[in-house]
């Protein structure tokens, strides 16, 4: 498909405006995203039972929720298909829980991000939910990451079922876990100094063999936006820090470059798993240079 509809034209420019993206992002959209929609519409075509489940994958501050919020209005808008989209973000459990669990298990499992601190259960139910027709429709998660806090249901907007297409996209959407063995030397000197007995990233580990991989075993297309290698997550992290710093100025969930730094090795293990481990086997893969810029789609 070539977006030359004045409307839907006029959308994305609009679309582009509000996430203050740079103006050469329209060609992304058009050598990028456009084909990806039009693929995703093919494939739910050939799809019958329930909407389509497409995962997206990518390391922080590669460019998940922009590439699904755009899937989203060129399905809507050039394919007529109903489109939601679910950010693993907004499962994240409550602070509250997540202290509750901490003190339980392990007090890494404080810092929100790796499987184990997000509410699976949550995220099963509104695949069911966005599967139906929902008279009243289905109020949508929101985590509120300057707070570092689930915001209140009151600010939850609704969408109303069935969904053709429902987009999921989150850092380790579809993410197999590791082989018991590769568990056992640290990463990083957050492991070597926090977690030196290895309960930590077994613990998680064990929730992508478990809830996460009942979560993930739903998906029918998988798309991973690759990075170059981990060393970009951080100077890509910063700058989604500093975008939320600009909104939120007193925000307690904010971090300086410090914070940064440390926040990011609770990734580390995992991402550099999915990039070795996941490429191989994802539908689409999207390939990012180190400008965040994708430089090429392979399909599958």
């Amino acid at each position: 498909m070539t977006v030359n509809s004045e409307n839907l034209s006029g959308l994305l420019e609009k679309a582009i405006r509000k996430e203050d993206l740079p103006v050469g992002f329209a060609q992304t959209i058009e050598r990028y995203y456009a084909p990806l929609a039009d693929h995703l519409a093919e494939v739910h075509r050939g799809h019958s039972n329930g909407p389509l489940i497409v995962g997206i994958n990518g390391g922080q501050g590669s460019g998940k929720s922009t590439l699904a919020q755009f899937l989203r209005l060129l399905i809507e808008k050039a394919h007529s298909l109903k489109t939601a989209v679910i950010s693993l973000d907004d499962l994240y459990l409550t602070r509250a829980e997540r202290t509750a669990l901490a003190e339980a298990r392990h007090p890494l499992l404080a810092t929100r991000g790796v499987p184990g601190t997000h509410d699976v259960g949550l995220g099963m139910w509104l695949l069911d939910q966005l599967a139906s027709k929902g008279d009243e429709g289905v109020r949508m998660p929101r985590f509120d990451k300057a707070q570092d806090d689930r915001a209140p249901e009151t600010d939850w907007a609704a969408v109303t079922g069935p969904m053709d297409i429902v987009l999921l996209e989150g850092w380790c959407v579809g993410a197999d876990p590791q082989d018991e063995a590769a568990l056992d030397a640290p990463v990083n000197t957050l492991e070597q100094d926090e977690d030196p007995n290895g309960a930590w990233r077994r613990y998680v580990n064990a929730q992508l063999a478990g809830p996460y991989a009942a979560l993930f075993a739903k998906l029918d297309h998988l798309i991973m936006l690759k990075v170059p290698n981990f060393e970009c997550i951080e100077a890509f992290r910063s700058l989604q820090e500093a975008k939320l710093r600009d909104k939120a100025v007193d925000g307690a969930g904010l971090m300086d470059d410090a914070a940064i730094r440390r926040f990011i090795m609770h990734y580390e293990r995992l991402t550099r798993h999915m990039l070795t481990e996941m490429p191989s086997r994802a539908d689409v893969v999207l390939e990012l240079d180190h400008k965040q810029t994708i430089e090429s789609a392979i399909y599958r």
